[in-house]
């Protein structure tokens, strides 16, 4: 798939980039691979550099948003490209393990916008282009435990990067995914939403549970947090259906004070806010994620409209 990308910085008869993608789908750690392919304008350039860049929206801890880099690389320095002249550049760009997940058994998440930009500096002048949609699609490991929250019967909210760190979790990235359910009927009276967070590395990930907890009459209300340690072997061989439920079943019915308890490897703490932002999402939830199939529209949109949006979006100004 070719997406065009014209030099507007240069002006009319500048030159131009086609950024052509083998593989737009990638998992965490993954490797983009690909061809950035220029024409000279009307006149010779003496390009600066080429290079390419994964670029995700996130919230900053004000509420605004805005687009941030997280992975850049250099393919190609200095050269000459004459007037008319095609050159071709391919490339292979890492993706960090820590990259957020776009797609979740073959649907978009709603909320999510990342994607792949070729920027290219020629006399000075830099034209950072448009982006290329990418789609972040879960490692095994991740499968695992996102399928357990469909076969319990959560209902996908929405998703969303938050600029920040998780507090005791090693992070690479300056900013977190967390993926927002509504929990089914039998939790429900206890719980009002679960966010779910991966923070992934070559050896394993861990996992982060953000419960906000329903005050009642013998139990306190507020968000509690649950972190489990694994590594990918495990993970795919972890009856997560049963832990997430005996975890959230505790969390529900959990009377007074929560710091300090210990369930299966899951460290649930009080209220926080070392790195967490919880309770000011909002938006309607639609469909659901199932183990192993696609059962409705998670997002409620097609990867079409979803990414008209994100050309609108970082078409503006960046800081």
């Amino acid at each position: 798939m070719v997406f065009k990308k014209v030099l507007r910085a240069l002006g009319v008869g500048g030159p131009s980039v086609d950024t052509v993608l083998s593989n737009s789908r990638v998992h965490p750690g993954g490797v983009l691979t690909g061809e950035v392919r220029m024409v000279g304008g009307d006149a010779d350039s003496d390009i600066d550099y080429v290079a390419l860049s994964l670029v995700a929206r996130v919230e900053r801890s004000d509420d605004s948003v805005a687009p941030v880099e997280f992975d850049r690389a250099v393919v190609a320095g200095r050269f000459s490209l004459p007037a008319g002249q095609q050159r071709t550049i391919p490339f292979q760009l890492p993706v960090p393990w820590e990259a957020p997940l776009t797609e979740v058994f073959g649907t978009h998440l709603h909320g999510m916008a990342l994607g792949l930009r070729t920027e290219l500096a020629v006399a000075k002048a830099v034209d950072k282009g448009d982006l290329d949609p990418v789609q972040i699609v879960p490692l095994p490991s991740q499968e695992a435990v996102l399928g357990a929250f469909g076969q319990l019967g959560f209902r996908f909210k929405t998703a969303d990067l938050e600029a920040g760190r998780i507090h005791g979790v090693p992070q690479q990235l300056p900013f977190f995914q967390e993926i927002e359910f509504y929990p089914p009927p039998h939790l429900a009276r206890g719980i009002t939403q679960v966010e779910l967070t991966f923070v992934t590395e070559p050896q394993g990930m861990a996992v982060v549970l953000e419960a906000d907890r329903r005050a009642g009459l013998f139990t306190s209300g507020g968000d509690v947090y649950g972190r489990f340690h694994v590594s990918h072997h495990d993970a795919e061989r972890t009856d997560w259906r049963a832990r997430i439920e005996e975890w959230l079943t505790q969390v529900a019915g959990r009377r007074g004070q929560s710091h300090g308890h210990e369930s299966h490897g899951y460290q649930a703490h009080g209220h926080q806010s070392h790195g967490f932002h919880g309770g000011h999402h909002g938006g309607p939830g639609v469909g659901g994620i199932v183990a192993g199939a696609a059962a409705g529209i998670v997002g409620g949109m097609v990867l079409g409209e979803v990414f008209d949006e994100v050309g609108d979006f970082f078409g503006g100004d960046e800081d």
